[in-house]
């Protein structure tokens, strides 16, 4: 079915995806790297003490695209194997999880709402199941509360009073499940701040795959949650992606263009941002009248917004990724020629997809301050 090239190439990708991501687990959870000297190198033995963090995290991302390779192969759509795309900045000192994920390529036309449903849906639940299994180990082994002693020893000497306003602080920002698991589970006495769960290299990674399930998760375009809807209700799955996709956009923008901002600062800013967000919408059918028309109201709002609550702020983080989504992947579905209802158990997973993205979607999943 696949040529040996083509398992060469994937599996070499797959190992190197591996490396970088044990690499960037090197960083987070113990605070070591390669590029590093003394006792902030990266030795085997730590290397290996990293992979806690990369072979769940690999396989989780493994697992969610088999869900949609193996679902393929079930309903004889031609595809690509998983493609790992990995990324590791340690070599110029940023911070990085060692992997952009993962993506399987459709090779052959889907005509059938049943279909894209099926491929769309049994990735994120299959990756879903491993990471909840994931973090419900982490949450329950939780190590000794002096653990982050062995990371962090200088909060152990009591003239510590933190470090200087040159470091990066960061922390997680949590989710309803993550939240959820650690009331439930954890040992209040051993369960870190969000700001430490970096070095718990299974919650790190549990918390990275709730991320990644969530993206894919959102009722947009040919996204996972898309097709989730598109199979739902195709009659409506167009509306559905262009509101949500508004309000996504509109949440991520706020605080971009502010009534605060100096005049010189904000004649710049404005046209560069209304179009920035103009691309955003290149790839719908609307007008171009109409796209300028939800632009400008779509800024105005938040302009205002900023002028009434100036101490709310978006996550704008998320524009890159309306960016790529809005521009790259476009928020239409691809149409079908039929559209007979899903059978009750489909629109049961259905259902149980959107929750999933309800409980494992963070407004603001990464806080560097």
């Amino acid at each position: 079915m696949y040529k040996p090239k083509e398992y060469l190439i994937h599996g070499f990708l797959l190992i190197l995806t591996f490396i970088t991501t044990t690499l960037a687990g090197g960083e987070w959870v113990y605070g070591k790297s390669v590029m590093a000297d003394g006792d902030s190198f990266l030795t085997w033995e730590y290397f290996v003490k990293s992979m806690a963090f990369s072979i769940p995290f690999v396989g989780i991302l493994l697992i969610h695209e088999l869900g949609h390779f193996f679902t393929s192969i079930y309903h004889k759509v031609k595809c690509t194997l998983p493609f790992f795309i990995p990324a590791w900045f340690g070599f110029i000192g940023a911070p990085s999880i060692g992997t952009f994920g993962a993506i399987i390529r459709m090779k052959g036309s889907i005509n059938s709402r049943k279909k894209f449903f099926d491929i769309g849906v049994a990735g994120p639940l299959a990756g879903f199941v491993i990471a909840f299994g994931v973090l419900v180990y982490g949450f329950t082994t939780l190590p000794p509360a002096d653990f982050i002693y062995s990371v962090h020893p200088e909060y152990a000497d009591p003239d510590f009073e933190g470090y200087g306003e040159d470091v990066l602080d960061f922390e997680l920002g949590g989710n309803l499940l993550f939240w959820a698991m650690g009331e439930v589970l954890a040992d209040p006495e051993r369960l870190p701040s969000m700001s430490e769960m970096i070095h718990y290299p299974f919650l790190f990674a549990g918390y990275l795959a709730l991320f990644f399930t969530a993206l894919n998760l959102l009722p947009i375009g040919q996204l996972d949650g898309g097709h989730v809807v598109f199979g739902l209700s195709p009659k409506y799955h167009k509306q559905i992606s262009i509101a949500v996709f508004t309000l996504f956009l509109g949440y991520a923008g706020v605080g971009m263009i502010s009534p605060a901002m100096p005049v010189e600062e904000l004649i710049i800013r404005l046209p560069l941002y209304i179009g920035f967000l103009y691309i955003c919408y290149s790839r719908t059918d609307f007008t171009a009248q109409n796209k300028l028309t939800i632009v400008l109201l779509l800024a105005a709002s938040q302009y205002v917004l900023a002028f009434i609550k100036p101490e709310w702020e978006g996550y704008q983080g998320w524009l890159f990724y309306g960016f790529l989504l809005g521009r790259v992947m476009g928020v239409n579905h691809p149409e079908v020629s039929g559209f007979r209802p899903l059978d009750t158990k489909r629109k049961i997973l259905g259902w149980i997809a959107i929750l999933i993205f309800a409980v494992c979607f963070s407004p603001r999943p990464f806080i560097f301050e």
